[in-house]
């Protein structure tokens, strides 16, 4: 594995980003992807919005100066254009950005691509009524892991927010699915 400052510099080296971006595609579309997928619901539009993620960083990556960690610099990417897809599915629909939720949601117990149970469905549709925000540090830190400080950096909010944020959506969650229990 490439370590990131050299990566970054052969991307910003017009004789080397080719190769480079094909390793920077390697380490990093499976953690994006899941990320993005968490956010869209659905395979076909997470591999659409992902490939629109990695373009952009192709094409931005001049810009990055290394404030933050690249890792952390495409999640606000992948993250933007998650919500940005979300944001014209709606308008394209005519409908809000919950009813597009909504529509995924029921659409997930018919996609091939996703293996989860009852249970699974039940989580995903409690995530659903949060708002975007909640939904990202929801999904981030239970899914992903990551830590206050890497969420703070990716979506450019206090750690104190985001736990605040984070602690508010487990109790919007747990009421949900406590009051719509079906398993």
């Amino acid at each position: 594995m490439i370590e990131e400052k050299q990566l970054v510099s052969a991307l910003q080296s017009s004789d080397e980003n080719e190769k480079a971006f094909r390793i920077l595609v390697n380490q990093y579309k499976e953690r994006l992807y899941w990320h993005i997928r968490k956010i869209v619901l659905r395979h076909e539009d997470a591999d659409d919005v992902l490939q629109n993620t990695f373009i952009k960083v192709f094409k931005n990556i001049h810009k990055f100066k290394g404030d933050s960690k690249l890792f952390t610099w495409m999640y606000r990417i992948a993250t933007n254009e998650s919500l940005t897809f979300l944001n014209k599915n709606s308008k394209q629909k005519n409908i809000t950005i919950e009813e597009v939720k909504d529509l995924l949601i029921s659409n997930l117990e018919s996609d091939i691509y996703f293996e989860g149970d009852a249970i699974q469905i039940q989580l995903q549709k409690a995530i659903a009524t949060l708002p975007h925000k909640q939904q990202l540090v929801f999904n981030m830190k239970y899914f992903e892991n990551h830590t206050y400080e890497n969420l703070s950096e990716i979506l450019d909010t206090s750690v104190g927010g985001l736990k605040s944020s984070y602690h508010i959506a487990v109790k919007k969650i747990t009421d949900f699915i406590k009051t719509n229990e079906t398993f």
